[in-house]
């Protein structure tokens, strides 16, 4: 494992492969907290127009 390691920080194809791994998944993150912040206002206003419905 430590030969793997060695390898890789020796490598630049390994630094570059990080790299992309690592904005790959900051890409990730920011879909994931954008898709749970369109799920939160999609909810709120759903939930308004059943209030609403359910007035009239």
């Amino acid at each position: 494992m430590a030969s793997v390691v060695a390898r890789l920080l020796k490598d630049k194809s390994g630094a570059t492969a990080v790299e992309y791994g690592l904005i790959t998944a900051l890409i990730a993150v920011a879909m994931l907290t954008g898709a749970g912040t369109l799920g939160n206002a999609l909810d709120n206003q759903f939930n308004g127009l059943a209030g609403q419905l359910n007035l009239n």
